[in-house]
């Protein structure tokens, strides 16, 4: 598993690790019934707060993303992978609903927002880390399994 946090992000800590973890389970890079690191091990790799890791675990089991056994810790939940899929398509929708009615007020008509759409979708800078919405180039902590380091 592979978190990073960046500080320059507008997104809450707990909310950085839920997105990342959700990203990672839908990709496949994390597969179902594969042990999380304990809340503990990772706030303390991530140098955060207990409390803030236990929120990102328990929105991620209320989710259904994660199943947590007292005494064993925290595991990968067994996925339908279309279902999640379409979960994900649903949440993309919605945002993209938002920006049409933006553009709607701004006067943009279809052509303006799909060459928008295209040079946005080609951009080669284009931040394609999951989840993390755009990352400045500011310090962010990462944590890969059983190391974790400041990156500036």
């Amino acid at each position: 598993m592979k978190i990073i946090i960046a500080n320059s992000s507008p997104d809450p800590i707990y909310e950085q690790i839920t997105k990342q973890v959700k990203a990672q389970v839908i990709s496949g890079e994390l597969s179902e019934g594969e042990s999380l690191p304990s809340i503990r091990k990772l706030a303390k790799e991530l140098h955060i707060s207990v409390i803030t890791t236990k929120r990102a675990y328990e929105d991620l089991e209320r989710e259904g993303y994660i199943d947590t056994v007292t005494g064993k810790g925290s595991f990968v939940a067994i996925q339908n992978k279309e279902f999640l899929r379409e979960k994900k398509m649903k949440i993309l929708e919605e945002k993209l609903m938002e920006a049409l009615s933006e553009a709607k007020m701004l006067g943009i008509n279809i052509e303006e927002l799909k060459e928008m759409l295209e040079l946005l979708y080609q951009e080669e800078d284009f931040d394609t880390t999951p989840e993390h919405g755009f990352v400045e180039p500011t310090e962010y902590t990462e944590y890969t399994e059983n190391t974790e380091k400041k990156i500036p």
